[in-house]
This record gives C-alpha cells, sequence and structure tokens, in this order.
C-alpha cells in the first residue's frame, strides 16, 4: 500500500463544513495516512484570515495597546468549528496560554504559528489521528536558514512511529527552541517535508481551484486546465506570473522525484493537475502548457559599433545594474546592441542615473528605452524539437494587429517569451491561446 500525504489550504479548513469536508476526503482513502493543515482561512470575502489576526494580536502587544478584543474573535471561530464538528474538545486552556504567550512578548512568530497548530488540534481529534508537532523534526539554524539535511533526518526518525499523524503547516523550531515560521504559503512546505519524510507515493495538495488553469481566467474565457505539469515548466509560468504553486515552495518532494497533485476540497472528485518530473511527462508535438505574462517593464537598449569585440563590455553593463541594485529580467544581444529588461519596481526612479552610467562608463553610440513593455511567455515541453512553432506564434500575434517588441528563447526551448506593448498584453495572450488550444 502507499502513503499519501494531504496538505489543506487555509480555504479548505475555514469553518467547520470545511473541516467535515476533509475529513470525507482523508477517510475515503486508506492511503492518506499524514495530514498537513493550514490555520483558517477567510470564509467569505469580507472574512480575516486567523493568521492575520495572530499578527494584529503581536502588533497591538508591541503598540502597548490591549488586543482582547481581536483574540476574542480568533476564540470564537475555533469554538464555532469545534462546535460544528461534533467534537468533544476543550480548547479554552490552549487559548488561554496563547493568548498569555503572546501578552508576555512572544515572538511574532510564534503567534503567527498557532492558528496552524490549533487547526492540527481539532483535525487530530476530528480523524482519530496521532498529532505530531513539527518542532519535533523541522529544523532551522542559528541564522534562522531551513536546515534541510537535519530536518530530513529527524523527519524520518520520529513520523516512522506514527502510523497515521497529524503535522500542523507553517513552523518548525530555532536551535533555542524557540518558534521560526516559514515565509507565507509555508504550509505547503511542510507538507513536502513531510511528503519526503515517509517517502510517500503521492504529496496531494488541496485548495480551493480545481488544478492549474492554461491561461488567466480573468483574461482568457475559459480556459482549460492543465492535466500534468512538470517541475521546470511550472517554475517557468510560476516565475512570468501565474498564480500557480511556487516550486520553491514544494522542492523536498522535487528533490525525492515524488508526484503532486493539486486537488480542489470543494470537488474533490475532480482530477486536478498533476505535477511530475522533467523526463516523466510525454511531450505531444506541438502542444503547449500554458501561458503567462505580466505588465509593467522597461527595456534599456544599446547599440554600439563592433561591441562584440570590446571586451567586458556585458560585465560593465550589468555592475551598473548591480551597483544601482536592481536585477534584470532578460538581456536579448546581437552583434552590435544588447538590451536589458528591467520590471519597473526595479526601476524604482533610478532610470537617469541608470543612463548616465551606462553613457559615461560605455560609451554607447545611442541608447532608446522603451516603457510600457508586458512579457508573455508560451511554456510547453511539446514546443521542443517542433518545426513551426514560432511561426504558429508570431502569425498569431499578427493576425491580431500585435507588434512584437522583443523576442527571447530559453536553451531549453520549453518557453518563448514576447515583449509587447502593454495596451496589447490581453489581445496577445488571448491570440496565443486560440492559436495552440481553441
Amino acid at each position: 500500500m502507499g502513503v499519501k500525504v494531504a496538505k489543506f489550504g487555509g480555504t479548505s479548513l475555514a469553518g467547520a463544513e470545511q473541516f467535515l469536508k476533509v475529513r470525507s476526503i482523508v477517510s475515503s482513502d486508506e492511503e492518506r495516512r499524514y495530514v498537513v493543515p493550514s490555520a483558517p482561512g477567510k470564509r467569505h470575502e469580507n472574512d480575516r484570515k486567523i493568521t492575520d489576526l495572530l499578527y494584529l494580536c503581536h502588533a497591538h502587544v508591541q503598540q502597548a495597546v490591549p488586543f482582547d478584543e481581536v483574540f476574542r474573535i480568533i476564540e470564537e471561530r475555533y469554538a464555532n468549528i469545534v462546535a460544528g464538528t461534533g467534537i468533544d474538545l476543550d480548547l479554552a486552556p490552549e487559548l488561554r496560554n496563547i493568548k498569555e504567550r503572546i501578552a508576555a512578548g512572544a515572538s511574532a512568530d510564534y503567534a503567527a504559528s498557532r492558528g496552524e497548530y490549533l487547526s492540527g488540534i481539532i483535525l487530530a481529534k476530528l480523524l482519530g489521528y496521532d498529532f505530531v508537532d513539527p518542532t519535533s523534526f523541522i529544523h532551522f539554524d542559528s541564522r534562522g536558514a531551513f536546515d534541510a539535511e537535519s530536518t530530513q533526518k529527524a523527519a524520518v526518525e520520529v513520523l516512522s512511529s506514527h502510523e497515521r499523524a497529524v503535522i500542523p503547516g507553517f513552523y518548525g523550531r530555532m536551535p533555542d527552541g524557540t518558534i521560526k515560521t516559514f515565509p507565507r504559503g509555508g504550509s505547503d512546505i511542510t507538507g513536502a517535508i513531510v511528503a519526503r519524510g515517509v517517502s510517500a507515493s503521492l504529496y496531494e495538495n488541496w485548495t480551493d481551484v480545481n488544478g492549474f488553469l492554461m491561461a488567466d481566467p480573468h483574461i482568457v474565457k475559459n480556459p482549460k486546465p492543465i492535466e500534468v505539469v512538470t517541475y521546470r515548466e511550472l517554475r517557468e509560468l510560476a516565475y512570468m506570473g501565474a498564480n500557480v504553486l511556487h516550486e520553491e515552495s514544494i522542492f523536498p518532494v522535487r528533490a525525492a522525484r515524488i508526484p503532486v497533485n493539486i486537488k480542489n476540497t470543494n470537488a474533490p472528485e475532480d482530477t486536478g493537475t498533476l505535477i511530475v518530473g522533467d523526463d516523466e511527462k510525454a511531450a505531444r508535438a506541438g502542444s503547449i502548457t500554458g501561458i503567462a505574462g505580466r505588465k509593467d517593464f522597461t527595456v534599456i537598449a544599446i547599440e554600439k559599433a563592433l561591441m562584440n569585440t570590446e571586451l567586458g563590455f556585458g560585465r560593465r553593463l550589468l555592475s551598473i545594474l548591480e551597483n544601482n541594485k536592481i536585477s534584470f529580467e532578460h538581456m536579448p544581444t546581437g552583434i552590435d546592441t544588447i538590451s536589458v529588461v528591467i520590471s519597473d519596481c526595479q526601476l524604482n526612479n533610478k532610470l537617469e542615473q541608470v543612463l548616465a552610467s551606462i553613457r559615461s562608463e560605455l560609451a554607447p553610440d545611442s541608447i532608446e528605452v522603451h516603457p510600457n513593455m508586458a512579457l508573455i511567455a508560451t511554456v510547453g515541453q511539446g514546443m521542443a524539437n517542433t518545426p513551426g512553432i514560432a511561426a504558429r506564434l508570431f502569425g498569431a500575434l499578427a493576425n491580431a494587429g500585435v507588434n512584437v517588441r522583443m523576442i527571447d528563447q530559453g536553451s531549453s526551448e520549453i518557453n518563448i517569451i514576447v515583449g509587447v506593448e502593454t495596451g496589447d498584453f490581453e489581445k496577445a495572450v488571448n491570440a496565443i491561446y486560440d492559436a495552440f488550444v481553441r
């Protein structure tokens, strides 16, 4: 029998009804032996996430402001969940202890982690599973960096003694025993750590969507779902702005070659999206996996005769950006030309200073600045080694009246990135989707 690890996000545990859905999902498959919960999320648009409320309690203490009213909201929320699930559990002692520790000056990390901690206690009781605090095996070093090697060793040892367990997400411990949290969304990392620690056959990430979509539904009407995506494709799409699970949040399972299934708690019968290793997906010739893009870029285009013979030209250009604490997105080049594509948030009123440095240090023949640029990535393993892909893409953009300002293709050939005017962004995404999908 295989072992599955199921991580449930905040919307999956927003209230008692959602907790009961989770119990139904876990109980429907004997292989779901380890469960990682997040803190309760929003029940409706005007609701507050429990984690946000806990951070607010800590902020009140820092400002010497009473936080009783805020904490009362937290207490009522958990009381409603316990009552609604019908379990025999008294959380009052735990809540009292948490409130006292926050009032005494406990760290923001401690305060924020208690949302997952309390969710774990409730869910363990509801499922009849063991409760395992992640501080028993998730370790951070003295600098606050995640200690992957120590954690993996401890996870194997601790979890092997629990046939079925609930492990709260989002946090671990420092060498001195204090609580340390991962970045927001850190429950995904906890789930991946647990999956690797128990050598899971599958890591399920349960959320409120039916997996990933091939394009942004705010731009493309009813885009098709992505059934299978590789880690490499996922990384390309996430980097270009797609609202997907970021590859970095699941690195432990990628290293262990454990597939990840993104599923919808509210529609558990749907297949969702399966994330697999880069060599485990059969590439269909001419097919794409998804389209993603971002707006608000500026392109600095530099031209200089015999640039290619001038030793260190590119290095000096990048040093100018580094000295101004600016990172770049892409750098298309020609024999006598080089361009850098920079996010507007990186430039942050530094453009004139950068241009002055380029003129004084590189003495170019000309510099052109092209603002209002959007980048669109078309991604898919099926694109590699398929004749006519680029022609199909650019033909679609031409037919839609979209002028391509920049072209960049990675050496892997699983993506083509084009730069277009910001005003043409939505039109371009739809044109590409129509050409490859509809």
